[in-house]
Parts: structure tokens; sequence; C-alpha cells
């Protein structure tokens, strides 16, 4: 018998907590699969809204956001918090949603610790790197990372 596929979801919005929720659900339902949440909390009131209204327990809960926090630093933030847990829990895919600098920042990660990634949906694009502002450049960064479109 194999061992389970570990799946590790990573969001930190509202609106990517609304999207990964169905799928965080399915992969608890799913026995070949051993599926684990981590929050960025990007959007802390919001985000624990929606974790509570689809009963979804974070299984790692990095509450990176400060107030006036640059991209820069949420970026650092993120790395600095976030590449400890892929290391402990060696997930063998990462699945993130959209185009926050989570889901950029998240998708690096995994790629340098030779971890799968699943876009789950990037957003619509405009082509123009600087319009919207920075979420086109995170939904190309995972883009060219991710394994699962």
């Amino acid at each position: 018998m194999m061992p389970p596929l570990r799946v590790l979801s990573i969001f930190g919005t509202r609106p990517e907590a609304v999207k990964m929720a169905p799928v965080v659900q399915a992969l608890a339902r799913t026995p070949q699969v051993e599926s684990m949440v981590c929050v960025t909390a990007q959007h802390r009131q919001m985000l624990d809204q929606v974790l509570d209204l689809f009963g979804i327990t974070p299984d790692v809960d990095l509450d990176l956001m400060r107030p006036d926090q640059s991209l820069a630093e949420t970026t650092a933030a993120i790395f600095t918090h976030l590449d400890p847990v892929l290391a402990d829990l060696k997930p063998d895919w990462i699945l993130v949603q959209g185009d926050t600098t989570t889901v950029a920042s998240a998708a690096l990660l995994a790629y340098y610790r030779r971890i799968r990634v699943g876009h789950v949906e990037a957003g619509l694009r405009t082509n123009d790197k600087w319009q919207p502002f920075p979420e086109e450049i995170n939904r190309r960064v995972a883009g060219v990372i991710a394994d699962l479109h």
C-alpha cells in the first residue's frame, strides 16, 4: 500500500479561502491524501470568518501581517516563516490559488525545495506586468513554477 500523498494548501486572503475551501474539504475526504492547511493571514479577520464558515482549522497559522507592511516585508516574512514549515511537513505538493504575494512566495519556496506546485486558479491576465500591481507578476511567477494548473 502506498503512503498517502501529502498536500499542503497555502492561502492568506478571504478570496483565496473561499475558492480553496471546497478543494480543502474534498482533499480531507480522500483517504489517499494527507491534507494540511497553512494560512499566512494576509487578511486576518476576513480570513477567519471564511475558515469558520467552512469549518477549516489550519494546521499552521503564520499570522504574518503587520500594520503598514510593505510588499517586500510581506514577502520576506513569508519566506522566513513558510520555509521551515515546508522543511518540517515535507509535502509532496502545495496548492495555491490566485495572484497574491502569498501565492508567488509559496510557489517559489516550493520550487526551491523541489516540491510540486498546483496553481488552482490565477485570475484574469492582463499581459501588462504593471497592471494590476503586483498581482500580474505574482500570477506569472506562480504560473511558470506550477506543475499543474
